[in-house]
């Protein structure tokens, strides 16, 4: 038994360190809201390319490390004219878009001697109505865990049970999700990890660990303060299949649609500053997690920086997708 913990405590502390590090989290969800629900894909009628890089605990050796790219766009029927671009994507509208949504998502999600790389691909479908859209997702997933072995060691480098274990597994997985969007408010829910797949490091003992479903449930609402001023709260609430709950609660503000702010406070002592500016198509961002608790007497502080790039201000025409 002794034996069996060394594998087991690799995956253990992290499976078990707090539910939103079995999956990448985020701080500027609300950027790119088609890393957490596959519905948006394709619901602004851009294609859109967003790269996100995540430092967590800063200082800490080897902490949390999450990089992701993503891709979407909206399947044209004849063709398509971007009316306008802003931080405040909800706003813009496809004037002769199709119904049909597509996304690709490549991410590295690294804790420790733990890593993740997967892949997963989205279809969406989008209802559109006189002043609002509603949008269904599914996304098909594969990832592969692996074991770092230079950082980690054994007590008994040749322990047979170690050297026999699995040190990197391919799990394959599905996400869902439907998604509303409306002049001014939105909401959506998801649910990840649907198969919840089981994790398998060796042949007995502690060789199982189940990757548990993951809701997600997520709104917003604009307040038009004047025409350069708008302040946008919004809630993400996050809770995992065995009853742990995680709340978001934000407040941001948007002046003149090309400089955003705002303040979230995430349940579990966690303080996140975040900023942004939009550039023409493209948008920057930047988020800093504070947490309030005594890792912060040992790092710096989590750091994640996202790259926005909006593409659709000229006629597309694409004759091979008149079908849809």
């Amino acid at each position: 038994m002794r034996r069996l913990l060394y594998i087991a405590i690799f995956f253990g502390g992290f499976l078990l360190d707090g539910w939103s590090q079995q999956v990448p989290l985020y701080s500027q969800y609300m950027l790119n809201g088609f890393l957490l629900n596959p519905a948006s894909a394709g619901s602004e009628g851009y294609t859109s390319v967003n790269l996100t890089a995540r430092e967590q605990w800063i200082g800490l050796p080897n902490g949390p490390r999450t990089y992701a790219l993503s891709f979407q766009t909206r399947i044209l029927k004849k063709s398509y004219i971007s009316k306008s671009s802003s931080v405040r994507k909800r706003r813009n509208m496809a004037s002769r878009s199709g119904n049909v949504g597509l996304g690709g998502y490549f991410f590295n999600d690294r804790n420790g001697a733990v890593e993740r790389i997967g892949f997963k691909g989205s279809y969406a479908y989008h209802i559109k109505f006189p002043q609002s859209q509603l949008s269904f997702g599914l996304s098909l997933v594969a990832y592969q865990f692996r074991l770092d072995e230079d950082l980690i060691t054994l007590a008994d480098p040749g322990d047979p049970l170690w050297l026999n274990a699995d040190k990197s597994v391919f799990i394959p997985d599905a996400d869902a999700g439907i998604y509303y969007t409306a002049r001014s408010y939105w909401a959506g829910f998801s649910v990840d990890q649907l198969f919840e797949s089981t994790l398998k490091i060796g042949d007995s003992g502690y060789d199982r660990y189940v990757m548990e479903r993951n809701y997600y449930l997520m709104g917003g609402y604009d307040f038009e303060i004047n025409r350069d001023l708008v302040i946008s709260p919004s809630t993400l609430v996050k809770f995992a299949e065995n009853g742990k709950l995680q709340a978001d609660i934000s407040g941001k503000f948007f002046f003149q649609q090309m400089y955003w702010g705002g303040l979230t406070y995430r349940t579990g002592q966690t303080i996140i500053v975040m900023a942004g500016v939009s550039v023409d198509r493209f948008i920057f961002g930047y988020a800093f997690d504070i947490g309030l608790n005594s890792i912060m007497k040992h790092s710096f502080g989590t750091h994640e920086f996202t790259f926005v790039a909006k593409i659709g201000n000229q006629e597309r025409r694409y004759r091979w997708l008149n079908r849809f």
